[in-house]
Order: C-alpha cells, then sequence, then structure tokens
C-alpha cells in the first residue's frame, strides 16, 4: 500500500495547511518568536507598514515591535475563525481566509479584546510540506495596543 501523498490528498493537505495557521498563533501567544521565524523560513509576512521576508527577518520584526512580559509572553490570546481554505493540488499551492481575534491580559489590564481583523495566506509544497509563502495581516479593528505593541499604531 502506497503511502498518501499530501498534495493530492486534499484531506492531509487541508489539515497540514490548518496545522501551520494554529501554529503561528501559539508561537506569537508563547513568545516563541524563532518559531514564527521558521514558519516563514521561505515566506513572506506583510502586515500594516511592514514587509518582511525569511525566517531571520521575520523573527527580528517579532522582537522588536511586540512586548514580551516576564513570563516571556505578550500576554495574548490569538483566536483564528472563519478558516476558508482552497487547494490547487496540481499546482501544489493553496490560499487561505480567516478572522483572527486577539484577546490580551495583564495584572493592571482586565482581559480584552484589543484587535480584530483577517488573514490572507498563501502556502506552497516543497520537501514533503506546506510551508507559508505569504500571509497579509490585515488589522480592522484595533483597541489598546499600548502594552500589546512596541510602536504606537495609527486607528
Amino acid at each position: 500500500m502506497s503511502e498518501p501523498n499530501p498534495v493530492n490528498d486534499l484531506a492531509l493537505a487541508y489539515r497540514a495547511i490548518e496545522n501551520l495557521i494554529a501554529r503561528y498563533a501559539q508561537h506569537v501567544d508563547d513568545g516563541d518568536f524563532a518559531g514564527v521565524g521558521a514558519l516563514f523560513a521561505c515566506g513572506v509576512f506583510i502586515g500594516q507598514a511592514t514587509r518582511v521576508s525569511g525566517r531571520d527577518a521575520v523573527e527580528k520584526f517579532f522582537h522588536e515591535n511586540l512586548i514580551r512580559y516576564a513570563d516571556g509572553t505578550p500576554r495574548t490570546q490569538h483566536l483564528t475563525t472563519n478558516v476558508d481554505i482552497e487547494i490547487d493540488a496540481q499546482a501544489g499551492t493553496a490560499q487561505a481566509r480567516s478572522r483572527v481575534t486577539v484577546f490580551q491580559s495583564l495584572p493592571d489590564f482586565p482581559l480584552q479584546c484589543i484587535a480584530a481583523g483577517r488573514y490572507a495566506d498563501q502556502f506552497e509544497h516543497h520537501n514533503g510540506q506546506w510551508c507559508f509563502a505569504e500571509r497579509h495581516v490585515t488589522i480592522n479593528h484595533a483597541a489598546d495596543l499600548s502594552r500589546h505593541l512596541r510602536v504606537s499604531v495609527t486607528r
């Protein structure tokens, strides 16, 4: 019996891509910016006024722009919902659209939503695995980001 091909087996491809989307949130919320960078080893991260490419540049961007606290985390919880994935098995590519809601809490900052927006992702299949080719983050609603970002954000 042959092994399933993760490109042609749409269920496997869908799950692998869904895991990448979840892994991004886990790494950010854990303060694991090296892990975030690794997700973009061959990809581009595009934010409101940012475009960074590759592992090292993405990791550096997160270190320079997100505040981490004594526990090593940004004290956030990213919820990714409404995930819609389209796979082109023949091309070995996929795209996904999803919504993101970010919550944060600190001892002097009660749990609250600090941002909501969307992700537009592109994926490619390389060397037997799916990887981010591009993530475009659009924040449609921003609240108090002063405890999350090192830089001021214009709303």
